[in-house]
């Protein structure tokens, strides 16, 4: 821990996992822009870390972390931070004359599909509103969360969940004990061009909730990525030949679920070193509360 501020070693930290869209579906787009989806959000053990220091001033501010290699957060101005945008929501919301002084330890990578920037946020929401007193309750918190990005209620809400509508009408479901191997190829893909993709599809049927859990699915947004990024269309053939692989979100990563820990070991050992690559299990809800450092 040798390098962090004084006190720093002390504070505790709040775990935010990462998700994988099992499947993505874009069933029609709105008029607004936004497209209508369903999707199975599964939590992953793939955690970013925040913590918080109360500021009786009402500051808000992002700390950087002297335990951290520098990383793309450095470049992120405040205005964009999805962290310091929820602590502000959450202030204005509940008028709490409370700020907080906020460090984000990034282990899940920017640009992949994995939803990290939204899991802080989420996890932002939750720990000031206890941290605060605010009381705002979940209900609440996902409203403030959906107005930061489609994908924060999932995390405010905790649960892995079937997602319809933007991806904010979540029924909570029970998915079975997997493992999974997350790869990431090394590049990012912006989300908003390939919702934006004149060859995207956008006209997949609805599904009932059991025929989504059956694992009759698949990601729409799969066929422009590879067409459009031939990083990950090599990692998915590589993938590919070794288990069932399917991108997550628009990507960059992809991911292939195994019953056992030892069998995505197998694979995730021949992985090239040119990529990155995690085994992690599924996670049925956020797990609760702070830990030490």
């Amino acid at each position: 821990m040798s390098g962090l501020d004084p006190g720093v070693a002390d504070l505790k930290w709040w775990p935010a996992p990462a998700k994988l869209n099992l499947c993505l579906h874009i069933t029609s787009r709105r008029a607004d822009g936004y497209h209508e989806l369903q999707t199975v959000f599964q939590l992953i053990d793939l955690c970013d870390l925040l913590s918080f220091e109360i500021d009786p001033s009402g500051r808000i501010t992002r700390v950087d972390d002297a335990a951290a290699a520098p990383g793309p957060l450095a470049a992120v101005p405040p205005a964009e931070d999805l962290v310091v945008r929820a602590a502000q929501a959450l202030q204005a919301a509940s008028g709490s004359p409370l700020g907080a002084r906020i460090r984000v330890r990034k282990r899940i990578p920017m640009g992949g599909g994995l939803g990290g920037g939204s899991s802080d946020a989420a996890t932002t929401l939750r720990a000031l509103d206890r941290l605060w007193g605010t009381g705002l309750g979940v209900d609440e918190l996902a409203r403030l969360g959906l107005a930061l990005g489609a994908d924060v209620p999932l995390f405010v809400r905790g649960r892995s969940a079937v997602g319809e509508g933007v991806g904010e009408r979540l029924t909570p479901v029970e998915l079975p004990p997997r493992w999974f191997l997350v790869l990431h190829p090394g590049v990012a893909v912006p989300t908003r061009e390939v919702f934006q993709a004149p060859e995207l599809r956008r006209d997949s049927p609805v599904l009932p909730v059991s025929a989504l859990l059956a694992g009759i699915g698949h990601n729409d947004c799969e066929p422009v990525v590879r067409a459009r990024v031939p990083e990950v269309a090599e990692a998915l053939d590589w993938l590919g030949r070794h288990a069932s692989a399917r991108l997550t979100g628009t990507g960059a990563c992809l991911f292939a679920a195994f019953a056992t820990p030892a069998a995505a070991e197998r694979v995730a050992g021949r992985v090239p070193d040119r990529w990155r690559a995690w085994v992690v299990p599924g996670l049925a809800a956020v797990p609760e509360g702070a830990v030490g450092a």
